[in-house]
């Protein structure tokens, strides 16, 4: 047995040694038949960057009353807030609703509308993204109901990652659980 193992090492080393010790040949003409001479690409000019400013007055939409711009309009709408763990829309909410949905019909009719959910920090990162999101669905579910197409609405939930307050209070915790409207181009 130790001779078939020490003639299989003693093959293995010759195999693997190797007998010549000469550089290879390279027949630098063919190398030299096949390799194309490039010139290197000059460098392409930087265009520089165009700036388009709007004018306020381009940011204006008008209606029979009075001119609004996005911001302004925005800044009308309500935030509907909701009860621990819930995501049912309460009775004084439901006015605020409507409110947000006479200014979607009227005001706002040229905007699309983006739904913000949000929650407090209680719970997992999935459970508050999923509350989140059930919160903005109730909300689309009742500006629908009000008039508003639901084409014009879409939908987001942060969870738990956009506090508008970091106390660790029940008063700001409920300032946490809401829905935010935001109006889109």
């Amino acid at each position: 047995m130790k001779n078939i193992v020490l003639s299989g090492v003693v093959a293995a080393l010759i195999a693997f040694s190797g007998c010549s010790s000469k550089e290879p040949a390279v027949d630098d003409q063919a190398v030299n038949n096949n390799v194309e001479e490039v010139a290197p690409a000059a460098p392409e000019e930087v265009k520089p960057v165009e700036t388009e400013t709007v004018a306020s007055e381009d940011s204006m939409v008008s209606s029979s009353k009075s001119e609004y711009n996005m911001n302004t309009i925005e800044s009308k709408m309500p935030t509907i807030y909701f009860a621990f763990d819930k995501y049912n829309i309460a009775s004084q909410m439901q006015d605020k609703i409507d409110a947000a949905a006479e200014l979607g019909k009227n005001v706002a009719s040229n905007y699309k509308v983006k739904l913000e959910g949000n929650c407090d920090e209680w719970g997992s990162d999935e459970y508050n993204f999923a509350l989140g999101l059930k919160r903005a669905d109730a909300v689309k579910k009742a500006l629908v109901a009000d008039g508003i197409d639901a084409s014009r609405i879409s939908m987001v939930s942060y969870g738990e990652s956009n506090p508008v307050c970091t106390e660790h209070t029940k008063e700001c915790w409920a300032k946490n659980r809401r829905v935010n409207f935001r109006l889109l181009p």
